[in-house]
């Protein structure tokens, strides 16, 4: 039977001191705040997948409030429990965007020469394309 936890709350979070070494104040459910020596009081998870006990960061106290790390903490126990490991997911969706950025600029660029093309002559159009083509790789 596992320990039973009592939940935080916002006054103990926010008075919570920092220590010569790391402290841990547990919330349950997997979800503590670690309140670093230097003063940063950071969320955490942990969890287990495939075997492996596994954690992931929901950033900062101040940013992040009780609140705000309950919901993030419920949101990757459902992907737990649907067999999807968070800390994977949360990489695969980096990915994602970072391809959209990549890719961003590329487009507003081709917009842009599509736009001014008209206005230009006919080489100098192709001179710039080739030198935002060659930018970008």
């Amino acid at each position: 039977m596992p320990k039973r936890i009592a939940p935080l709350t916002d006054l103990k979070v926010s008075k919570a001191k920092p220590k010569l070494k790391p402290v841990t104040l547990f919330d349950g459910g997997g979800l503590f705040l670690l309140v670093t020596p230097s003063g940063g009081k950071l969320w955490r998870f942990k969890y287990r997948f495939d075997g492996k006990e596994r954690l992931i960061s929901f950033g900062s106290y101040p940013e992040k409030s009780l609140s705000d790390a309950r919901e993030k903490r419920e949101e990757a126990r459902k992907q737990v429990a649907n067999g999807v490991d968070p800390c994977m997911a949360r990489k695969a969706q980096k990915e994602i965007s970072k391809e959209q950025n990549a890719n961003s600029f590329e487009v507003i660029a081709r917009e842009w020469h599509a736009k001014f093309t008209p206005t230009w002559t006919p080489g100098h159009a192709v001179t710039i394309m080739s030198r935002m083509q060659q930018r970008s790789s």
